[in-house]
């Protein structure tokens, strides 16, 4: 990583956007889904008991 005189680091474009894709953000965005559908389906048992 290149800084400027003042110490911060100057990136290009395609260098900041670069991010982290794998089966680690794969898991962690299939844990989140099937938390929040738990989370709706026991909200939906306590408030629209049948």
């Amino acid at each position: 990583m290149k800084q400027d005189k003042s110490g911060r680091i100057v990136e290009t474009a395609v260098e900041a956007r670069q991010g982290e894709l794998g089966p680690s953000m794969l898991m962690l965005l299939g844990v989140s889904l099937g938390l929040a559908a738990l989370i709706m389906a026991v909200v939906g048992m306590v408030y629209f008991r049948a």
